[in-house]
């Protein structure tokens, strides 16, 4: 799947691998802009199918990539976005998944990039209305609150880990190894200890977990 892209970074030779990047696998780089404004612009004049941005960007070095990106979620319903941090943020990430429903959103950690395979999947998923969160984001989140995976197996919080990038039963199966059954077991239990909702699509059971933490 070919995608017109945005790549919005104010570090330049992060900004161009990127660019390299997306382009080796098969998407068109519409546009590369280093500052909040720039993104704004040229997602307006470029309609792209899916936005890649930073979260602190010119002009003032703080959420300004973020906000952009929200802004043009609210103007461009369902315009999928990915959003590249260097560190974890709550009010950052929660906010970024709480807008459009949740539906073409992303968050990951920088450091991400460098599994190539693992981020251009997490592009595909969300330019189809998946929701993509890293491992990682999870992880600091629930520090946030008192254990609130205390009564998860090791394995279960394995499987609530692949949940969270958006994989599939038959994914995490093939992942880990195991059955389908296997999976299903383990992702009713997790989703019974935390009192969650069961839901087959994969960014709702993503926005399940992050509702949890959230409250």
């Amino acid at each position: 799947m070919s995608l017109r892209l945005i790549v919005a970074e104010d570090a330049v030779l992060l900004r161009e691998g990127l660019v390299g990047l997306l382009q080796r696998v098969g998407h068109e780089v519409v546009a590369a802009v280093g500052d909040a404004e720039a993104l704004v612009a040229a997602a307006r004049t470029e309609r792209p199918d899916l936005i890649v941005t930073d979260v602190r960007m010119p002009p003032t070095l703080s959420d300004d990539g973020l906000k952009a990106a929200m802004q043009l979620r609210e103007e461009f319903p369902g315009l999928p976005v990915l959003v590249l941090s260097q560190y974890v943020e709550r009010s950052y990430a929660l906010g970024l998944l709480d807008s459009g429903g949740g539906a073409g959103v992303g968050y990951l950690l920088k450091e991400r990039v460098a599994a190539v395979a693992d981020f251009t999947a997490a592009i595909d998923r969300i330019a189809v209305g998946g929701t993509v969160v890293d491992p990682e984001v999870i992880q600091q989140l629930v520090r946030l609150r008192k254990d609130p995976l205390e009564g998860l197996s090791p394995r279960e919080r394995e499987v609530l880990g692949l949940i969270a990038q958006g994989r599939t039963n038959a994914a995490i199966a093939a992942e880990l190894f195991v059955s389908e059954a296997a999976v299903n077991k383990h992702i009713g239990n997790i989703f019974a200890k935390l009192d969650l909702p069961v839901a087959t699509e994969g960014h709702r059971r993503v926005l399940a977990v992050l509702a949890f933490l959230r409250s």
